[in-house]
């Protein structure tokens, strides 16, 4: 804290993060710890990474402070008066069936990442929790008379992705879990299904304070199923992603065409992929959510391609009201929704397929024709008889649909 600040009463700080904890979990998450703000070695591969070009076209990866060196690689930089890190996590998993998990053939579907179905965004759904666990924090200190401390000059900033840090760092040294090598944060008893938000304090703790934020055991242990499961090799090393081939980001954060060679890897994913993490042993018993924003929408789960490829503005606002698929833009979700079109198998497709080569978004028609010559390709492949074709055809990247 400030120096010029009176310390705070002894047993007030010693018990404050069991009253963070606690006010963490009367908001809502299930998981709270705190770490101390430092350059922790995680953070010191990030510049290379960047370096490498491996954030793709994600530019605010790249932001950088007034001498040039990259924001996210020291917190110290950009918000010299954070002293901790409050770290949150909520489960968003739902009681649907995994990406992976066959449970029909209907190759006519695609797939909206779990963590998109829900209700309300979560940034807003964190953000708001976060918000209360601040304010509750503000009162808690603002009645403390023995600490003539006015909580003005108190700093906090709560964040949900969009804070000059990288969360998963500060949460594994708040004790939330351990940095999968899906790069994901994974915890013993509830698994990855996490989001994590961040409140940055001007409260400096002890270490002796921190005890139980102590980072978590890596337990992946030899396993390397979601490097294994990754159709686009997008996990290069444990515990390093290249963005470019992630088919989250090329679903999401990619626009205009997405590279021919990744086309077919990416299966019927339309919005983001769950791929890495539906095969992680510890999500074997994730628990579902009880946090009813985190529900799924009507029609989110396996929605329609064709219902997709076809979608105007309206329905899409409509739709898509407060939903993070907003970012994918209608534009990069009906790209989306033709390119899993030619990777269904499914011939269709063909006639929408024919009319959208003809589209006024470019990147619609372009990937529209690419789709017909892989329809095409998967149909000649799979004659059964002189003038004879299967109506449908399967991929052995693509998850199948619910």
């Amino acid at each position: 804290m400030c120096p010029n600040w009176p310390p705070p009463p002894t047993h007030l700080f010693s018990a404050l993060p069991t009253r963070i904890k606690q006010c963490a979990r009367d908001a809502g998450f299930d998981l709270c710890g705190i770490a101390p703000v430092r350059d922790f070695a995680e953070l010191q591969v990030f510049p290379a990474w960047i370096a490498d070009g491996k954030h793709g076209e994600m530019k605010y990866m790249q932001a950088q402070d007034e001498t040039g060196e990259l924001k996210r690689t020291s917190l110290a930089r950009v918000a010299p008066w954070a002293r901790s890190v409050i770290v949150c996590a909520i489960n968003y998993n739902t009681a649907h069936p995994y990406s992976t998990q066959a449970q029909t053939e209907d190759t006519s579907r695609g797939w909206i990442s779990r963590y998109a179905w829900s209700q309300k965004d979560y940034h807003d759904a964190v953000l708001s929790r976060l918000k209360q666990v601040e304010n509750e924090l503000r009162g808690l200190l603002d009645s403390t008379a023995n600490w003539p401390l006015a909580t003005g000059n108190l700093q906090f900033r709560s964040y949900v992705d969009t804070g000059p840090l990288i969360e998963r760092v500060y949460a594994k040294y708040a004790g939330i879990g351990w940095i999968g090598k899906n790069t994901c944060i994974i915890n013993q008893q509830l698994g990855s299904w996490l989001f994590l938000g961040v409140i940055l304090t001007s409260l400096d703790f002890t270490k002796d304070d921190l005890t139980a934020g102590l980072p978590a055991p890596d337990r992946c242990g030899t396993c390397t199923r979601c490097i294994t499961a990754c159709p686009t090799q997008a996990i290069i090393a444990p515990g390093e992603l290249d963005a470019r081939l992630c088919i989250s980001y090329l679903t999401i954060e990619k626009r205009g065409d997405i590279p021919d060679e990744l086309r077919s890897a990416m299966g019927r994913h339309v919005f983001g992929c769950d791929i890495c993490q539906d095969v992680c042993p510890w999500n074997r018993k994730a628990p579902a959510t009880s946090a009813p924003e985190f529900e799924a929408r009507e029609g989110l789960v396996n929605p329609a391609l064709d219902w997709l490829a076809d979608m105007q503005p309206e329905e899409f606002r409509r739709v898509f009201r407060g939903s993070p698929v907003r970012r994918a833009k209608l534009s990069g979700l009906r790209r989306n929704a033709v390119i899993a079109m030619g990777n269904s198998g499914d011939n269709k497709f063909v006639p929408t397929l024919k009319r959208l080569r003809e589209d006024s978004d470019p990147a619609v028609a372009e990937h529209a024709r690419w789709a017909l010559a892989s329809l095409d390709r998967v149909s000649g492949s799979e004659k059964i008889g002189p003038g004879e074709v299967l109506g449908k055809g399967t991929t052995s990247v693509v998850p199948s649909s619910r």
